[in-house]
């Protein structure tokens, strides 16, 4: 193909994009200003996706003498156009190990067209050899995982399925207790979790009871900002089971109390519904009223369409915190985008090592974008930077307002459980989570109390507190470390204190000391 003039490539676009617009219900192409306009309602984001005519001609004269597949070009830009104007949300499957997350997760894959029949009856035939029959439907997270990004693993499973509405990523979390860090960096990622438990006689008790996966889960969850709560009780079909009305409502009444004390509105942020992870009963389609006549609420996927989440600013700063990095033509980095928008060409700063970047592409999914906004998982190619110096915890930020990095900040520590007799005082070393950061800290001094029926602080001076407290207090870490005030960016200013494997306190910051940004 010779290099087409830049007129018709111009008048080519300027077609493309009102057969575009008529495919997506437009009638009057001759109107591009009114299709236009009915676009920005839509999404702020599909007049960047769009490639503006100037943009195509700048193309064009950048590549003057190489071909230029206009028409590939403007076809993929339509379809992304149509792609997001979907909402896309992050989902993490949580809970107790065994409850059935990553069967559930393969299920749903498989209910919403991402698997064929022939890749189920492999893993079928696989799991049967390796005598675990019920497994089948979990090795299509356990597979994803490893393909996802080009042959290394990621320990939180990643695949995506779309509804009608929405389109989502399942975040397939470990639920076993070594795992909890893994778990910790995908639900910090999530908007919505479905938290996972197992009606089977004896596993819900496991799951429940003290050091049991489902409490841990539940409360870092609340901590890491998953603010809406599906709570599927899956295996209903199990024979000491059988669809009983009994049996879920006395798992809903003991995790009621559970999720209030976490700090869950049960009313407005939870729901709860009865599934077979293994059957797909109740997840695409309502169920039959033949299996379980009690049951009058909707399925699994009419559930997650209509979870409403608040709005996050595509103009605000922009904020990707790092959780993982990799060498592809470049340096690869990969996270979620918590505040503002990024668009091929971008300049940024790596925080905390102030190191000015430049994007070379943004990738959502599988997919090659111009532009991502708030709450897309994207990987961005960027120069300027070696794939060494960035650590997972850095954090991808705008250069006109850059993310504070502090080696200490005071904040607000709600106490769960402590180990064994420990008290928690000026001294007390622990290891903070903070978005996709992992460091040691120190609890340097106790601030203040706080008086947990009226919230405000006490009088007298605090030398220690134990468990249950609300305590104000100054921490310190070795390394700098990106965060922000919770009242500011409530993703990059909560975390939890881990000791020994075991979640002793939920926090946010409140407080970063003065000249922390630059």
């Amino acid at each position: 193909m010779a290099a087409v003039p830049p007129l018709d490539i111009a008048e080519e676009i300027r077609s493309l994009q009102l057969d575009s617009a008529e495919v997506n219900g437009m009638n009057n192409p001759a109107d591009a200003e009114e299709v236009e306009e009915v676009d920005k309602m839509e999404e702020d984001s599909n007049d960047s996706i769009t490639m503006s005519t100037q943009e195509m001609l700048a193309e064009t004269s950048k590549v003057k003498d190489k071909e230029v597949p206009v028409q590939e070009e403007v076809g993929a830009s339509a379809e992304m156009e149509e792609d997001n104007k979907k909402r896309h949300l992050n989902v993490v499957f949580i809970g107790h190990v065994d409850a059935g997350k990553s069967t559930t997760g393969g299920q749903i894959l498989f209910l919403s067209g991402q698997v064929d029949d022939r890749t189920i009856q492999k893993y079928e035939k696989e799991a049967k050899d390796k005598s675990r029959e019920s497994w089948y439907m979990a090795y299509i997270m356990d597979t994803n995982e490893e393909e996802r990004v080009k042959g290394k693993t990621v320990e939180v499973g990643r695949a995506h399925f779309e509804t009608e509405t929405s389109r989502f990523t399942i975040l397939d979390a470990p639920g076993h207790k070594s795992y909890v860090p893994n778990m910790i960096s995908g639900a910090s990622q999530a908007d919505i979790g479905v938290l996972v438990i197992s009606a089977r006689k004896g596993e819900f008790e496991t799951g429940y009871e003290r050091g049991g996966q489902t409490r841990e889960h539940v409360q870092l969850a609340k901590t890491l900002g998953v603010s809406k709560l599906l709570v599927v009780v899956n295996k209903m079909d199990d024979p000491t089971v059988n669809w009983s009305k009994e049996r879920y409502d006395e798992i809903e009444s003991k995790m009621i109390p559970f999720l209030k004390l976490s700090g869950y509105n049960v009313k407005k942020d939870v729901q709860f519904l009865p599934i077979s992870g293994l059957l797909g009963t109740n997840m695409k389609t309502r169920m039959d009223k033949a299996i379980c006549p009690w049951w009058n609420g909707p399925c699994l996927f009419e559930a997650l369409d209509a979870i409403e989440v608040p709005p996050r600013d595509p103009k605000g700063p922009f904020r990707m915190p790092i959780i993982d990095k990799f060498k592809d033509m470049g340096t690869v980095v990969m996270g979620k985008v918590e505040s503002g928008s990024v668009t091929e060409g971008d300049s940024l700063l790596v925080m905390p090592n102030k190191t000015q970047v430049k994007v070379l592409a943004v990738y959502c999914d599988e997919n090659k974008v111009r532009y991502a906004g708030p709450g897309e998982n994207v990987r961005i190619r960027l120069s300027g930077i070696d794939d060494e110096d960035i650590l997972s915890g850095f954090v991808l930020s705008s250069i006109a307002r850059p993310i504070a990095a502090v080696t200490e900040f005071d904040a607000q520590l709600q106490i769960l459980e402590l180990l064994d007799n420990a008290i928690f005082t000026a001294g007390y070393k622990a290891v903070l989570h903070i978005h996709s950061v992992v460091e040691e800290c120190e609890i340097v001094q106790l601030l203040q109390q706080i008086d947990p029926k009226t919230r405000k602080p006490m009088k007298k001076k605090v030398l220690f507190v134990k468990n249950g407290a609300i305590v104000v207090c100054r921490v310190q870490v070795n390394n700098l470390i990106c965060v922000e005030k919770f009242s500011d960016f409530t993703q990059l200013g909560r975390f939890t204190l881990r000791t020994e494997g075991k979640t002793v306190a939920v926090g946010k910051v409140m407080e970063l000391p003065l000249g922390s940004n630059f």
